[in-house]
């Protein structure tokens, strides 16, 4: 017992000299930074000095010597010793003697002079004497700065310099003998004084240990560093609650005999990001996963109409391992409603505005974009409702679109103006021949032929720049026709596996209908106006069509959303008629973004008209079989197949009507 006390006993010694020995350091810190510096002596302080001990004549004060000998000729001007030293004594004459006499010098010393403030006079017969040569020379005299001297004292040489002067007394030696002593002797006294040293010491240290002042409380928690650690580390904490891992399974123990609850549903929830303080009476207007970080996805927001304070809008990044606040988030001046990782810088956001104006937000910076583009004509000042990044790691491009037909090609590093613009003009529109553009689409190893949808139903092809047979600008002759409302998205197939299929692109629209297309070829443009159909369409929705997308690892996988809630999932393989799963999201409000991680597809995010953005896991329907691209090629074949036999039906018929006419 006596044993464990005096451990216990010297370890609170040892905790008490900590904190008294942190007091004494603060107390250093604090004397020193209050201390003004030492003044040091000055040269006339020093020369006093000496004169006063030594006398004026044995100063050792260093002298000018004169470089200039007295004039042989009375009124020449002549210029005496200076006694100030230092650089500041110049000559004004600037002739320097080779050959000076001493003896004459003191001779031209010893006679009288009289001086006044133009010349000099010396009285004295004239007497011959020689003459030196002189030489007459030219030199720039510049007026250096006086050197600086450093001198130092005994307090400036121990300022800083510790000195253990603590000696240990013959008391300090003597008190563990007599405390083994009287352990030995009288177990119970010994006992006794442990336990009075172990208060007394619990008491000085508890008085060491001083609360804080509320001036000192507050300044601490309004630092700058503080708020940023406070963020950081709770973020940490946050993802690490999240986590969904069992910590105390037993893998000892049998399986459950009891299923999951989710056991045969072939699409899960996985989670549902909504923060109150960002998203509250926001809508979602654009999803994307980040190129990098398969755990991140960002979305875009509109304007929160009952907040005035609130920007207009927002962009949350947010982490499936931190579900209740967003990993970043980004304000913007108007609304956001476009937005896009760059898929060759993890850190890059780009966002297009309701005001035209295309905004980059960098991760490592603060709320407000590193780089925006301005509101001029040289770029955008419609609304920004695609965006797209195309080309390779060495040479990318970000291409946007507005609603005026007015297609622009921006450097990431250069936002002041685009590098190209682009008009999409129709001749063939009554009014006006700009082609209100709402979707934008290139496919894959694509960089100058793109696809967009319009708000008249019609998909045009356009180009970049002029190619063969094709000049830039929208391409008048092929009008891709099939829609009886605004198109509101547009998707072409990726180019994965061992068919290519890219020349297939899916489009929805606000007439609640899904069109499957097959692209024309650009080796051969056309020229005369042709009307494109569709090749399939999917009429199985109940209400608005807002997005659809391809699988990104399945051919004939594709998914869409609409304003029903629904989340609708297509396998073409297995049926053409009605989707493999249909799951309703949000019963109340409506679906607006759907987008596949860019990892495996086994992952979806959709945007909700509510602000809410949920995450669902699809799980073995991303997963191909090897003979799932021949199977997608006969479907493919048997839609074109029956366009055809349907258009030859049509066509007997009309041939039958106007044989019946006659």
């Amino acid at each position: 017992m006596s044993a464990k006390l005096r451990d216990e006993i010297e370890a609170k010694r040892a905790k008490l000299q900590e904190l008294r020995q942190a007091r004494l350091n603060r107390q250093r810190n604090d004397t020193g930074r209050g201390q003004t510096p030492v003044k040091s002596p000055t040269q006339t302080d020093v020369n006093a000095l000496l004169d006063s001990i030594l006398g004026p004549g044995d100063s050792l004060t260093p002298r000018s010597p004169d470089l200039t000998p007295a004039s042989s000729v009375p009124g020449t001007p002549s210029f005496g010793h200076s006694d100030l030293p230092g650089p500041t004594s110049l000559r004004i004459s600037g002739r320097v003697s080779r050959i000076s006499s001493a003896g004459s010098d003191r001779a031209s010393l010893g006679a009288m002079v009289t001086q006044s403030a133009t010349e000099t006079i010396v009285d004295r017969p004239m007497t011959p004497r020689f003459i030196p040569d002189l030489i007459d020379i030219q030199q720039e005299l510049f007026e250096l700065p006086p050197r600086e001297r450093v001198t130092y004292n005994k307090e400036i040489q121990t300022a800083d310099i510790e000195s253990d002067t603590s000696t240990i007394s013959d008391e300090e030696v003597r008190d563990p003998v007599f405390r083994d002593r009287e352990a030995t002797a009288d177990p119970e006294r010994a006992l006794e004084r442990l336990e009075e040293e172990s208060a007394i010491l619990d008491r000085e240290i508890e008085e060491e240990i001083r609360d804080l002042t509320e001036e000192e409380r507050t300044s601490i928690l309004a630092a700058p560093e503080f708020l940023d650690f406070v963020e950081q580390s709770s973020k940490i904490v946050q993802r690490a609650l999240n986590d969904n891992y069992d910590y105390i399974r037993d893998y000892t123990s049998g399986a459950k005999t009891g299923g999951d609850d989710s056991e045969g549903k072939r699409v899960k929830l996985v989670c549902a990001f909504w923060d109150e303080r960002y998203c509250k009476n926001r809508s979602i207007t654009d999803v994307d996963w980040s190129p990098k970080f398969p755990e991140l996805s960002v979305a875009s927001y509109n304007k929160n109409t009952a907040a005035v304070n609130e920007p207009d809008g927002i962009v949350a990044v947010w982490n499936l391992h931190l579900l209740e606040r967003p990993e970043f988030v980004f304000h913007s001046q108007s609304d956001v409603l476009s937005v896009t990782f760059s898929p060759f810088h993890a850190n890059l956001v780009f966002g297009g505005t309701y005001s035209g104006q295309i905004l980059l937000w960098d991760t490592r910076s603060k709320h407000l974009p590193v780089l925006k583009t301005p509101l001029s004509a040289a770029g955008h000042t419609h609304p920004v409702y695609a965006m797209q990044m195309v080309g390779t790691q060495n040479a990318h491009n970000l291409i946007t679109s507005s609603t005026d037909g007015m297609v622009c090609s921006w450097l990431v590093d250069m936002l002041a103006q685009p590098q190209e613009t682009l008009e999409l003009v129709h001749v063939g529109h009554n009014k006006t021949g700009e082609v209100a553009t709402t979707t934008l689409d290139f496919p894959d190893n694509e960089t100058t032929a793109f696809w967009v949808g319009t708000e008249e139903g019609n998909i045009y092809q356009a180009n970049r720049h002029d190619r063969a047979g094709a000049k830039a600008g929208l391409n008048q002759f092929d009008v891709y026709k099939g829609h009886a409302g605004p198109i509101m998205g547009l998707n072409f197939h990726p180019l994965i596996g061992p068919v290519d299929f890219s020349d297939l692109f899916l489009t929805c629209s606000v007439d609640w209908t899904v069109k499957l297309w097959r692209a024309k070829s650009l080796a051969k443009p056309s020229t005369t106006t042709q009307t494109v159909t569709p090749i399939y369409s999917f009429d199985e929705a109940d209400d608005y069509v807002y997005d659809v997308k391809w699988h990104p690892a399945h051919p004939a996988v594709f998914a869409y959303v609409d304003g029903s809630g629904k989340f609708d999932l297509w396998n073409l393989n297995a049926d053409t008629e009605v989707p493999v799963v249909s799951t309703t999201v949000s019963t109340e409000h409506a679906l607006n973004k759907l987008q596949w991680d860019r990892k495996d597809g086994r992952r979806a995010i959709i945007g909700g008209n509510d602000g809410r953005l949920y995450v669902y896991d699809i799980g073995d329907i991303a997963i191909p079989r090897e003979t799932e691209w021949n199977d997608m090629q006969k479907t493919v074949a048997g839609f074109v197949g029956g366009q055809t036999s349907g258009s030859e039906v049509d066509s007997s018929r009309v041939l039958t009507s106007s044989a019946n006419g006659r």
